[in-house]
């Protein structure tokens, strides 16, 4: 089924630029996507329940034990720049003072 796409109203709505080919190209894939999207509401059962993932998922996080930190020193070795035993950066906001 052949989908009718305004691709100046995606473009627009998207707040990109397309030249005449990209805005074909773009207008050619979006038809296939939807296609295939409508291909997929097709073989969807009414008794098969909605999941958002077709795999399980079960937790992977590991138990919070404590290890020994790293060395204050060898933290530091590899830091562009440290004063007085921290690492320096440069000031990224202005605090208004």
């Amino acid at each position: 089924m052949p989908v009718e796409i305004d691709i100046d109203h995606v473009a627009k709505l998207a707040r990109v630029q397309l030249t005449d080919d990209e805005k074909a190209r773009m207008r050619d894939q979006l038809a296939v996507i939807l296609e295939h999207a409508a291909k997929v509401g097709e073989v969807a059962a009414d008794d098969v329940a909605p999941t958002a993932s077709p795999i399980p998922k079960v937790n992977v996080f590991r138990d919070d034990e404590p290890e020994p930190s790293l060395p204050h020193d060898a933290a530091l070795a590899n830091a562009p720049a440290s004063t007085d035993g921290r690492f320096l950066v440069p000031k990224i906001a202005e605090t208004g003072s």
